[in-house]
This record gives C-alpha cells, sequence and structure tokens, in this order.
C-alpha cells in the first residue's frame, strides 16, 4: 500500500510539472491603499490624501514557483512578498502583476510577455525560470539564450533599471517526494546546480541581484513541512521562508 500511494503522488507531480492544469494562471492584484484614512476620506480631501501616496508596481515573472502550485492563492512567495515590503513602505500602495504558468519553460515564458506585453513602468521584476527546460530536457544552451533574454526584458520592465531586477534561483526538487521516487536523485540536483550557478554568474557579471533560495528548498526531506502536498512543489511555509531571502533585497529597490 505505501509503495502504491508513493507511485500516486510521482504521478500526480509528474502532471503538475507539465502543465495539465486548466486553471488560468495569470493573474493580476488590483492596487491596494494602506492607510485606512483613504477609506474615510470625504469626498473634498480625497485629491489631497491620494497625491500623499505612490502606487509601487510589482511585476512577477516564472513558471509554477512563481504561481504557487498547490498552495493557496495568497501563499505564493508574490504575494507574501508583496505584504512583507509592505512593512517598510507605510505610506504606499502596492500593485502586483504575476506572468506565470505551471509547466512554463523560458521560451512559454518568453511566449506570454510578448503576447501581453507588459508596461515599462515596474518599481520590482523577480524573475525565476528554468526548471521546466531542465524537467524536460531540453539542451541547456536553450536557457543561457533566453534567459539572457529574459534579463533583457525584465530590465526594460523595471523602467530599464537593471537595479529593479532580481533574478531568484532555481528550487531543487530532488529533495521533495517525487524527487526521491523518480530514481534520478544527484542527475536532478546536479542539473538544478549547472542552471543557478549559470543565473548567478550571469547575474554577479551584469550587476544584478540574484537571490539564493535553493538551499532552503534542499530540507525538504528533512523537513518535509517545506513540500506541499502534491509531493513535488513548495509549501506556504517554504514559500515564506523564500520570501525572507528575497525581501530585504526587494525593500533596498524600494526605498532607492
Amino acid at each position: 500500500m505505501k509503495n502504491q500511494i508513493l507511485i500516486a503522488v510521482a504521478v500526480f507531480a509528474n502532471c503538475l510539472f507539465t502543465a495539465c492544469s486548466s486553471e488560468n494562471q495569470i493573474t493580476e492584484k488590483k492596487p491596494t491603499f494602506l492607510n485606512e484614512n483613504i477609506a474615510n476620506t470625504t469626498p473634498n480631501s480625497i485629491d489631497k490624501v491620494i497625491t500623499r501616496y505612490h502606487t509601487l508596481k510589482y511585476l512577477a515573472l516564472g513558471d509554477s514557483y512563481t504561481i504557487g502550485q498547490s498552495v493557496c492563492e495568497t501563499c505564493k512567495f508574490p504575494e507574501q512578498l508583496q505584504e512583507a515590503l509592505r512593512n517598510t513602505n507605510t505610506e504606499n500602495n502596492f500593485s502586483l502583476k504575476v506572468i506565470a504558468r505551471t509547466g512554463w519553460t523560458t521560451n512559454d515564458l518568453i511566449n506570454a510577455i510578448d503576447v501581453q506585453n507588459p508596461a515599462t513602468n515596474y518599481d520590482l521584476v523577480t524573475l525565476l525560470i528554468g526548471v521546466n527546460n531542465q524537467f524536460q530536457n531540453i539542451d541547456f544552451a536553450v536557457y543561457e539564450k533566453e534567459f539572457s533574454y529574459l534579463i533583457d526584458r525584465s530590465i526594460a520592465y523595471a523602467k530599464g533599471n537593471k537595479a529593479n531586477v532580481i533574478v531568484i534561483s532555481i528550487p531543487d526538487y530532488a529533495y521533495t517526494p517525487y524527487g526521491q521516487l523518480s530514481g534520478k536523485f544527484d542527475t536532478i540536483s546536479a542539473e538544478i546546480s549547472l542552471y543557478n550557478a549559470y543565473a548567478k554568474k550571469y547575474c554577479d557579471e551584469n550587476g544584478i541581484a540574484f537571490s539564493n533560495i535553493t538551499t532552503i528548498s534542499q530540507n525538504g526531506l528533512t523537513n518535509p513541512s517545506l513540500v506541499a502536498i502534491d509531493g513535488l512543489h513548495p509549501s506556504e511555509t517554504a514559500y515564506t521562508l523564500f520570501t525572507q531571502s528575497i525581501a530585504p533585497k526587494a525593500a533596498v529597490i524600494l526605498n532607492q
């Protein structure tokens, strides 16, 4: 019975990684006022109050790790990051746009942003992409080429300022029940490491912020609470830890 359950987890997780979900995974959050005084402002003074506030726009680009596959809508890291940043930007409002879908490769994300053509006035852009290139055994050279294109687009969306961009490392799904059952633990971990090493080197050489959250995901076997119910993706707890790692860099960007 135990083996049957583990096999079921592996099959379900494989489906998730190959974008079998039919849900609409591209979401956008409307600006939220942070000061309740605005809600209580009389019509005669509303214009004066609004001029005191600025809407900080955040664009999150990625795949299942960005959309938050298998966790609640507010559990994914972009939502948690936005909430955390409110604590250091209490005089501002926030607007979050997420362009991500389970199973997306770098090419899929490129096609999506080319179609959607996001604005070029975002105060913060995060990019987390590449796991599905690895999962689908796509030639690594494709990632190298398309990652640089996605960096260029991210900078363009971030007001043309690379200082407003954060690249986030790929979680290591070898440290999940699915990774254990795959029989490819060492291969998965080594290949994820290759992708992350390339991304970090690229960012270091080009002066772009890089946030390493992979080490957190590598505690998934000793701390099962870091893995979502599907046995593959990060849990809400893991996303909270990711957010704690990313938030300091994001706060610097938004407070500059």
